[in-house]
């Protein structure tokens, strides 16, 4: 028994490791599995998401986010106007202390406008993205580029 549950446990290793390897951290925040989905042809702009874990007893801001594949990187949200889903440009967004701030599709996400290397935005690739906190600083991240959504459980969080 004692064998087998070693050997589980040496084969869950390396899925354990992996599942942190998109991970970047800037002082009491984590910033965890950005990703965007694959450019459809002629699309003008595209989006990027991600979950950012905030540890520390003391709020942030993220301020403002750039990435060479666009000339804009805008922080935008959706909100409902009457009956209507729109999206909005927001100039700054609220990392709650001790939580989390979601990035997702229907939510707050990064709108990359103006692009410029359309070659980074297909299925498999990766293009690096910064984002920049009012107190943790810049943070490097690299965006993983994928045909469909990831399938996780994250829910948007509202600003505080």
């Amino acid at each position: 028994m004692l064998k087998s549950s070693l050997l589980l446990a040496a084969l869950l290793l390396p899925v354990c490791v992996a599942a942190n390897a998109d991970d970047y951290k800037a002082g009491d925040l984590l910033v965890s599995d950005p990703w965007s989905q694959e450019l459809p042809p002629n699309a003008p702009t595209v989006a990027a998401y991600f979950v950012i874990h905030n540890t520390g007893a003391t709020p942030d801001r993220l301020l403002s986010v750039e990435t060479p594949v666009a000339d804009k990187a805008e922080l935008h949200e959706h909100v409902m106007q009457g009956d209507l889903m729109k999206m909005q440009h927001v100039t700054s967004v609220a990392v709650p202390a001790k939580g989390d701030l979601t990035f997702a599709p229907m939510a707050y996400h990064v709108m990359l406008l103006d692009l410029k290397d359309r070659s980074l935005l297909t299925d498999g690739k990766q293009f690096p993205l910064t984002l920049t906190f009012e107190k943790a600083g810049k943070v490097d991240v690299k965006v993983s580029v994928q045909k469909a959504p990831p399938m996780a459980g994250h829910e948007h969080k509202p600003a505080q």
